[in-house]
């Protein structure tokens, strides 16, 4: 049974490893569109200008180099069974937020909805394997302490 859960964190993790490099191979496509979904609140928008000043890039594109460059090591970490949970709770916020700005079907009318309902649900899906993720934790649990001998 290890065996499979292993497989499983590694295919599991292929998700995000992947939608990592993909945001990074193409920074300008993921920075504008986050800047259609997410706007910088007014008060931290020094701090936003701060930072774009001290890299010399807009903050759409730190914010995306930064989110591919975590899902990545996040994906990694998770593959690699290291610091599990940690990185199961921070990838569990980031998919709601992400759920929230992106998959936003509530907003869209009936019809129309239908893709991004999907892939809302999707997401669900995704947050509840990073619970369990996060339950586990490096080790799954022996299954005699959880359950008994009922």
């Amino acid at each position: 049974m290890p065996g499979f859960i292993a497989f499983g964190r590694v295919l599991f993790a292929v998700l995000f490893i992947y939608s990592g490099a993909t945001k990074l191979l193409a920074i300008q496509a993921t920075a504008d569109s986050f800047a259609a979904k997410i706007t910088i609140p007014e008060i931290a928008a020094p701090y936003a200008h701060q930072l774009e000043t001290l890299a010399a890039m807009p903050i759409m594109q730190l914010i995306a180099i930064s989110v591919g460059a975590f899902e990545i090591i996040a994906g990694l970490m998770i593959a690699l069974n290291w610091l599990v949970r940690f990185f199961s709770i921070l990838l569990i916020i980031l998919v709601v937020g992400a759920t929230f700005y992106f998959h936003d079907f509530w907003n869209q009318p009936a019809p129309d909805n239908a893709h991004t309902l999907m892939e809302a649900l999707k997401n669900l899906s995704i947050i509840g394997a990073l619970f369990i993720l996060a339950g586990y934790g490096r080790t799954p649990r022996s299954a005699e302490a959880a359950y008994g001998d009922a």
